[in-house]
């Protein structure tokens, strides 16, 4: 595996452990608020990018 997989493999990873936080801070229910919505939708942007880069170096 590539640095740059490797890397992708962990800052995605980190990005998903924000989700995560915000989805246990807004348990049980998990209604977001609009800025938590946003900044959802630009973590899950970014974990697209790093999935990108995971499939360009692995497959």
């Amino acid at each position: 595996m590539s640095q740059r997989a490797t890397d992708a493999l962990f800052q995605s990873l980190f990005l998903l452990t924000d989700i995560r936080v915000m989805l246990r801070e807004s348990a049980p229910l998990h209604q977001l608020s609009a800025e938590e919505k946003e900044k959802a939708g630009k973590l899950l942007k970014s974990v697209r990018r790093q999935i990108d880069i995971l499939e360009e170096e692995l497959i």
